[in-house]
């Protein structure tokens, strides 16, 4: 069941970050036409430059939720936790979903927030689930402290009858650093 649910999250999330770039070029195309055909400017400036510069940020957003997208996708085929420049590209993505969630939910309205949050949970979500899988192994070359389990001079990592020793009771808590 987990194995599914990883890979119908990520497949999900890469699907939906494709139609949010399609999307988003969209709206630039739209804005820049706008903006080149109604001579528009904002404090004296070239609206033939505005216009550009609204097309190559349509392309740039367009290109980075595509990136993203295929990083979900190949997370996805090779279920496989992303590594650590996808994890940084995946998170860049998810951080700029919550702040234009906020920024939406003032400028656009309640609908808009409530899209950037589902984009958000599913990028938070693949991220989780993926580092949960991962949990349980240790990078290589880490070894356990001296005298802990698994460490040198410790016992066997797993071997059983080892045990942590017993908390003492509330009140007999001292500290270690005066």
């Amino acid at each position: 069941m987990g194995v599914v649910l990883r890979r119908l999250v990520a497949g999900l999330a890469a699907i939906v970050l494709v139609a949010e770039a399609a999307v988003l070029v969209l709206v630039h195309l739209v804005l820049g036409r706008t903006t080149r055909n109604q001579s528009m400017s904002i404090a004296g400036m070239d609206p033939d430059v505005m216009s550009t510069a609204t097309y190559v940020m349509g392309a740039g957003i367009g290109a980075f939720l595509l990136l993203c997208a295929v990083l979900l996708a190949v997370v996805c085929v090779r279920d496989r936790a992303p590594g650590t420049l996808a994890r940084v590209v995946l998170v860049t993505a998810a951080v700029t979903h919550g702040l234009l969630g906020a920024v939406a939910a003032g400028l656009v309205g309640w609908g808009a927030f409530a899209v950037t949050m589902v984009i958000l949970c599913l990028l938070v979500l693949t991220l989780t689930l993926y580092a949960a899988q991962d949990e349980g192994t240790a990078a290589p070359g880490v070894t356990a402290a001296p005298g802990a389990p698994g460490g040198p001079g410790g016992a066997p990592a797993g071997a059983p009858g080892v045990q942590d020793a017993p908390l003492p009771p509330h009140g007999e808590l001292k500290p270690t650093n005066p």
